[in-house]
């Protein structure tokens, strides 16, 4: 979602600036804007691409050492230049051509809760504003604030805000200088080694090559970032110091290469990515989930918060959320644990019933994820303080704030539909279902030694998928003109056919909806005719007859099927059925294996209706905001 980059420097900053903005576009946004302190403020904004942005502040020679940019997904207001950041403020009653100029210029993630109270209170002082967004609501408090000191009028403002925000904010009266502040949204400080230069970002990403020295700013910290100099105060004015970090954010695995789309580049990552997240994986020790050390035993922390619980809650949305109810099947069938999931967003809405024995397991791939991060907090603000985060940034928030972590190594995912991200997920949900089982003795040895076998042997087998690529660019072309679809699974592949129905809605815009096969005669079954595809999983596992059974009831309403069928089913292609041979059936793991032409499928039925794969319409990469 929104991205934030700042910069003061002693040269022209706008180059690293844009650039940082491109890094940053793989999160989805609507908007664009750059504002730069050169006698006075100067600004470019645009509902285009960041590349036209560019071109822009090309055209009118935008330059300057200070100032700060931003990517907006649109919240409050329409996308549109108006709306787009960065915010001028202006002082009560200025004239047009004042408020162009502007005194502070402000960019922002998150939402404030009380925009609408602030608004009215700004306007009976004399603002007038120029846009529907909650973000200008910050530019003119802090100008209502503005004394002298930008810094002052930061942290005046702050405290009057409440909801999720990261802002940064420069004035025309002060150079060299950006203050910014974070409640429930990321922002990090970069630490530049020449020019005298100090950044702000929302990700380390976006300062890949500029510095590698990285500052993680906490929960209700104000920065001033000066030429040569910063410092940050916390929630409660006192200065602190926070650490700087060595974080290395590879530009270079954003590089497309010799893929159409970065979907399709991620999707044909995964055995790598699988691979590098099992990389010295020879046994499930401790150590696996990042405890600290506990009486000098490195991983003695996650045996003891192992033995402290005799539950599982999983919180996780979207993606993460179909992972976590994967992992149900595995927690309770394997390690015999009693096993919760709970969409996010809703969780922390509704009277549920605390257990203290319980392990809070977080699942997300950014780890900033806001709902999902409010969750956590929620949980552990009920009294469950065992806490276990499974992400793929481990600097992120979310892992910061739990006891253990799992840390998958997909690398950078730039499309906004997930696809490596998730398949390493399961795979760090399977290292902790075989974790747990140890724990609490449900598995033998020889058990954890079978199943770490299977898992060394994923990313030969999900090559092997890979190959069924032309036969699934088959089935896209028949899904071209569909304006529906229904996934059907059982089981453990129940949440497939969920995450493979939200493969299709989010990049082909083809509505589909996914059911427990199970579940058809009791009303779904009502949709079926020969204009909506049925596409079923079907493993050779023990629920394969009940399935057949169901793909029937579709066949005798003349429903056509397009079924992923383990080799030893005997499941035939025929009048209205198309098969696909899955290469081997893989028993518990199966779910990662079939996961693959579901995406494969969304991807090609996107190219062939011409979408905008990467970035889908109204979604964005990291929901940063409830």
């Amino acid at each position: 979602m929104c991205g934030i980059v700042g910069a003061v420097s002693s040269r022209n900053i706008v180059p690293i600036l844009v650039q940082g903005l491109q890094r940053l576009e793989y999160r989805g946004y609507d908007s664009c804007g750059v504002a730069i302190h050169a006698d006075g403020l100067q600004r470019a904004r645009t509902t285009s691409r960041v590349a036209d942005l560019l071109a822009q502040v090309s055209a009118e020679d935008i330059r300057g050492s200070t100032g700060i940019a931003h990517t907006r997904w649109a919240t409050h207001g329409a996308p549109a230049v108006h709306n787009a950041h960065p915010h001028f403020s202006h002082g009560p009653g200025a004239n047009a051509e004042a408020q162009r100029a502007g005194r502070i210029a402000l960019v922002h993630n998150g939402i404030i809760e009380n925009h609408e109270a602030l608004r009215g209170a700004l306007e009976d002082k004399g603002y007038v504003f120029a846009s529907q967004t909650d973000t200008e609501v910050i530019a003119h408090l802090i100008d209502s604030h503005y004394d002298g000191d930008l810094f002052d009028a930061v942290t005046a403002s702050v405290r009057q805000l409440r909801g999720a925000f990261a802002i940064a904010a420069i004035c025309r009266d002060e150079p060299h200088r950006v203050v910014g502040a974070r409640v429930g949204s990321p922002l990090i400080l970069g630490v530049g080694s020449e020019h005298g230069e100090n950044f702000l970002a929302s990700d380390a990403m976006a300062l890949a090559g500029v510095t590698d020295q990285i500052v993680y700013l906490e929960e209700g910290d104000v920065v001033d970032v000066q030429l040569g100099k910063f410092w940050i105060v916390d929630r409660a004015l006192k200065p602190v110091t926070r650490p700087v970090r060595t974080v290395v954010a590879h530009s270079g695995a954003v590089e497309l290469g010799p893929y159409r789309h970065y979907m399709q580049k991620e999707i044909f990552e995964q055995p790598r990515a699988i691979a590098d997240t099992l990389e010295g994986v020879e046994s499930v020790v401790p150590e696996l989930f990042d405890g600290a050390p506990v009486d000098g035993q490195p991983g003695a922390a996650a045996w003891r918060v192992f033995e402290d619980i005799d539950r599982v809650l999983i919180l996780a949305c979207g993606t993460s959320y179909y992972s976590g109810l994967t992992a149900k099947y595995w927690l309770e069938g394997i390690a015999k644990i009693p096993t919760q999931v709970e969409i996010a967003s809703e969780y922390r809405y509704r009277d549920s019933v605390p257990h203290p024995r319980t392990l809070v397991v977080t699942v997300s791939q950014s780890g900033e994820t806001a709902d999902t991060l409010a969750a956590l907090q929620h949980a552990r603000s009920l009294g469950m303080k065992q806490t276990l985060t499974i992400c793929n940034v481990a600097t992120s928030a979310m892992v910061r704030e739990s006891k253990l972590a799992y840390i998958t190594r997909a690398g950078v995912e730039i499309g906004v539909a997930s696809t490596k991200a998730f398949t390493t997920q399961l795979a760090g949900l399977f290292l902790l279902t075989l974790a747990l089982g140890q724990s609490k003795g449900s598995i033998t040895e020889a058990d954890e030694a079978r199943y770490l076998k299977e898992m060394r042997h994923l990313p030969v087998a999900l090559q092997s998928v890979l190959a069924l690529e032309p036969q699934i660019i088959s089935w896209a072309d028949d899904f071209v003109q569909k304006d529906h679809a229904l996934f059907l699974g059982r089981g453990r592949h129940y949440p497939i056919a969920l995450e493979g129905a939200l493969k299709l809605k989010e990049v082909t815009y083809i509505h589909a909806e996914a059911y427990a096969a199970g579940e058809l005669k009791h009303g779904p079954l009502a949709l079926v005719t020969s204009e909506m595809p049925v596409v079923a999983v079907a493993p050779n596992d023990a629920l394969l007859e009940k399935l057949k059974s169901n793909l029937q009831e579709v066949r005798a309403r003349g429903g056509v099927l397009y079924v992923l069928a383990d080799g030893d089913t005997r499941i035939e292609s025929s009048e209205g059925m198309f098969v696909i041979r899955m290469p081997e059936h893989y028993g518990a793991l199966s779910p990662l294996l079939h996961v693959v032409p579901l995406q494969l499928l969304a991807y090609h039925t996107a190219c062939a209706r011409g979408t905008d794969v990467d970035k889908p319409r109204n979604l964005a990469k990291s929901v940063t905001v409830e």
